[in-house]
Formats: structure tokens, C-alpha cells, sequence
């Protein structure tokens, strides 16, 4: 991996069952009436000259094509360093549908190398 690029892994909040979201709330990791969040590990963060609920995008660049999921919200949590978090379906159009684990031949989603980008905002 590049300096720059995180591992993510898709995760499921404590209102859902497999796809099936029935809240915007996860009392297991304390986010409350939102879903488009990154967890990220304040070293990372950091690093990235991000802040606390900033805005910003990740992308995912497999096969030459670049994915782009927009609009996440950076939470700080006990991740370990260089990985990061967010929740699925919302970040379903960044994980390549053609590319597996190496072991189990399931989807890549708990593993996609991803990079974070302020979301750059023009006044119009």
C-alpha cells in the first residue's frame, strides 16, 4: 500500500440486519441519526490533518477504475492504525465486485484499499 491509502472494512451498525438498515443509530460505536461516517484512528487522522467530523470522500482504485463514495463524516475510534471503518450499503459502490479474498473467495469488502479526501466544498 501507498503512505496515503487505508484498509477498510464494511461494517454493520446495531439497527441493521445484512442490508436490511432499520435506524440511523449505533449505540455500539455511539453515533446517533447518521450513517455516513469514517472511523478512523486519531494517529491517521492526524497524519491526514483531519478533524473530528470533517467532511470528506474515500475512493477506491481497482482494474484502472476509480470509485468514489461522498460526503463521510471522520469519527475517531480505537482502530488500529492504517485501517479504518464504515458502515455498508453506504459504501458499497467502492468495493470492486470483482475481486475476492484470498481464503474464504468472498468479496473483498472487509479489506479495500481506500485513500480519504477532504471534500472540497465551492461556494456558488
Amino acid at each position: 500500500m501507498k503512505p496515503n491509502e487505508l484498509l477498510l472494512m464494511t461494517i454493520r451498525s446495531h439497527d441493521q440486519f445484512n442490508t436490511t438498515i432499520y435506524g440511523l443509530d449505533d449505540r455500539y460505536r455511539g453515533i446517533h441519526n447518521e450513517r455516513r461516517i469514517i472511523f478512523m484512528n486519531q494517529a491517521d487522522m492526524i497524519a491526514q490533518n483531519l478533524k473530528k467530523l470533517e467532511v470528506v470522500d474515500l475512493t477506491s482504485n481497482y482494474d484502472d477504475t476509480k470509485r468514489r463514495a461522498e460526503q463521510f463524516l471522520v469519527v475517531p475510534y480505537n482502530i488500529p492504525k492504517g485501517n479504518v471503518a464504515a458502515y455498508f450499503p453506504e459504501t458499497n459502490m467502492i468495493i470492486p465486485y470483482n475481486h475476492f479474498a484470498d481464503y474464504s473467495n468472498t468479496p473483498i469488502s472487509k479489506s479495500v484499499i481506500v485513500t480519504v479526501e477532504k471534500r472540497e466544498f465551492v461556494s456558488g
